[in-house]
């Protein structure tokens, strides 16, 4: 049966707010038509079953994280030092945090993936090349650090979200801030000093894909 895409992708972006919502187990294809404000049975002709839903909807998450060209753009402007790095992270953050009902989904969906094999290998191929694009993406650009550095601020970023998100009174968007500051200036070395790993843009262009990306 030919399927609306633009009507899917509605019905998946209602899921995304249920599972924010409601949680995993909330998660129905009743749900998802309400939500739609779509006819009792509408989802169900969209997607095959349950875990279909669960997987679009892991998917879409990326997808509407994923920082547009302009966005890129921006982030590759300034010179490869600490400084820049830190406004690469707090930028991300801010970004990932803006999409509030996205992260709260996606951890629904980490959560729901311990017990679905086919959901838990589709968010590890994500999450593992959404990591190694920060690993590659920040040395191709010559910002200081090494791949162990970036993997680390990776992962604390990742629970400032966790915490700004669901906790957001333990660190204040202002206190959140001066600790990604913080966090670069001890993790990558002083301005100036590339890692061993590092490649090396041609005559100082930096790439169009160097800058991080979300979890």
């Amino acid at each position: 049966m030919r399927q609306n895409l633009a009507r899917r992708a509605a019905l998946v972006d209602a899921a995304i707010e249920v599972l924010a919502r409601d949680g995993a187990r909330g998660l129905t294809f009743r749900a998802v038509d309400t939500e739609s404000a779509v006819p009792k049975g509408t989802a169900s002709n969209y997607f095959a079953n349950r875990d279909d839903l669960l997987n679009q909807a892991g998917a879409r998450i990326y997808e509407r994280m994923r920082p547009d060209p302009d966005t890129i753009a921006a982030m590759n402007e300034g010179p490869a030092n600490r400084e820049r790095t830190a406004r690469l992270v707090r930028e991300v953050v801010e970004r990932v945090s803006t999409f509030r009902t996205g992260y709260l989904a996606l951890l629904e969906l980490r959560l729901e993936a311990t017990r679905r094999p086919a959901l838990r290998t589709l968010l590890t191929e994500r999450v593992r090349a959404d990591l190694e694009a920060n690993v590659e993406g920040h040395l191709a650009a010559g910002l200081p650090g090494d791949a162990d550095a970036v993997r680390m601020i990776y992962l604390a970023a990742n629970w400032l979200v966790v915490e700004r998100l669901t906790l957001p009174e333990v660190f204040p968007e202002e206190s959140a801030a001066e600790l990604i500051t913080a966090l670069v200036e001890r993790l990558l070395p002083p301005d100036g000093i590339l890692p061993p790993d590092a490649i090396r843009p041609p005559d100082g262009i930096l790439p169009s894909n160097g800058s991080p990306e979300p979890a």
